[in-house]
């Protein structure tokens, strides 16, 4: 069979490989071999397939009489044990099998048996006739020559776009807004031109093992995703699907998708200012802009809590609304309500401002006692935050720092300013309590640092 390759030289279209899918047509469908007599002690829930306490033979003679026959004993050795025993390759194989609620041999779990030996037959036949194939899939990926697109539309994309002269079987851009809205986000994305004023920040995928319903090819290979269940994984912020293991070769150019990043607080940094194509998370900037429209020379800014529960009223509007989310005098009178919203967002990042891997170079930086040294060590750990973190970061010093220059009016100096972000910009990560007690002064010391000299260090 021939398989789909690109030529290095040559620009090919998009062309799904289905040697793979065709092979899984092709894999032995399970043949249950029914039970005749009554067992007694048999599990509730396993069927006529359960055929008792029998030997490795008996259960190797029940099942010669055809390719993908199967049938569960209980092991002579171990009673209270089962063995799922399948006919695959004109030999039995033996799995140990499990109930949780659900039956697995392996990662996956199936609602029934049936299900369970369908999905091992396809993989079984699969990993047989095309190991050397399956090995090499990630070699020549289509990723790369046609970008982030969801390839799984190409059907529907064929009939939409219009054909090239020079790309006969490929789709080309279009203007029209109706067809462009029918297009996935991922493929309307790449005929969209960024903004030169947002950085394009390196990002990971979050991949998550997933279950694909009907026929799934993936996006970096173009092979078939096989099997009944957990094909395959897909990226919990962009909706890229791909194998588990070309999952580990894809580039870190995740692009969000606000159809996937549902929420605000608790969002990766890095993924929400993706997502909203914006320098910072937007309630930062608009935190900040309402804070220095009308709060600066407010006693006690940052320090004096606001009512948690129209804190609460503020995370849940930036959740709901984003951008549009009203944070005006005119819904929230008490400036400290605002900087309340701004402190827990801050608080509750899965990965802090100052990030985990960060943590211990800012720490031992403000064990420092030279002041210049510290400077010196501080501008190199700050190297080691992503660049949407650093941004955030230098914006917010900025800020802090405006607001010390109102010290007589709000009493808020770099000092107690660092006592309130330093825990709420650097975690700990995994430190025991006694350590991460310790750390607070060390905290506060780094943060009052980042305030008295924001136009030095960034």
């Amino acid at each position: 069979m021939a398989l789909n390759v690109f030529d290095h030289d040559e620009y090919r279209p998009p062309v799904w490989k289905s040697y793979l899918y065709q092979l899984q047509q092709e894999a032995p469908h399970p043949r249950r071999i029914t039970c005749t007599s009554e067992v007694e002690n048999r599990p509730k829930y396993y069927g006529r397939e359960f055929h008792g306490m029998i030997s490795r033979e008996e259960a190797d003679q029940l099942l010669s009489q055809a390719e993908g026959s199967y049938l569960i004993r209980e092991s002579q050795r171990q009673p209270g044990t089962y063995t799922l025993a399948l006919r695959f390759g004109n030999q039995t194989r033996n799995f140990r099998l499990y109930h949780d609620g659900k039956h697995f041999v392996g990662e996956k779990r199936f609602e029934s048996i049936h299900d369970l030996v369908t999905d091992g037959l396809i993989t079984l036949y699969i990993e047989t006739k095309a190991a050397e194939y399956i090995a090499k899939m990630t070699i020549n990926p289509i990723y790369e020559r046609v970008g982030y697109t969801t390839l799984n539309q190409e059907p529907t994309l064929k009939k939409l776009l219009p054909h090239s002269p020079e790309m006969p079987d490929g789709p080309v851009p279009i203007k029209d807004g109706r067809n462009t809205e029918r297009l996935t986000s991922l493929v309307r994305r790449a005929t969209l031109r960024e903004s030169d004023m947002v950085p394009k920040y390196e990002k990971v995928h979050n991949f998550k093992v997933h279950t694909f319903r009907g026929p799934h090819w993936c996006e970096y290979c173009a092979n078939f995703m096989w099997g009944l269940i957990a094909q395959g994984v897909k990226c919990a912020d962009c909706g890229l699907n791909v194998h588990k293991q070309c999952s580990k070769v894809v580039p870190n150019d995740c692009q969000p998708d606000l159809r996937h990043v549902k929420k605000v607080y608790s969002c990766d940094l890095t993924t929400l200012v993706k997502a909203h194509n914006t320098k910072r998370p937007m309630v930062v900037d608009m935190c900040i802009q309402e804070l220095e429209a009308r709060g600066l020379q407010s006693e006690g800014l940052y320090r004096i809590s606001g009512f948690s529960e129209l804190i609460e009223d503020v995370k849940l509007a930036f959740d709901r609304d984003g951008e549009k989310a009203d944070i005006s005098s005119n819904a929230y009178e008490d400036i400290n309500i605002i900087t309340g919203a701004l402190k827990l967002y801050f608080r509750e990042l899965p990965i802090p401002l100052i990030t985990y891997d960060a943590y211990p170079r800012f720490i031992e930086t403000a064990k420092i006692t030279d002041a210049e040294k510290r400077l010196e060590s501080l501008h190199e750990a700050l190297k080691l935050l992503p660049p949407a973190h650093i941004e955030t970061l230098r914006y917010l010093m900025a800020h802090l720092k405006r607001v010390t220059d109102y010290e007589k009016e709000n009493l808020m100096s770099s000092e107690n300013l660092g006592i309130v972000f330093g825990p709420t910009l650097m975690r700990a990560p995994e430190l025991d309590a006694m350590t991460a007690l310790n750390d607070i002064r060390y905290q506060r010391l780094v943060v009052e640092t980042l305030i008295t000299n924001e136009d030095v260090l960034f």
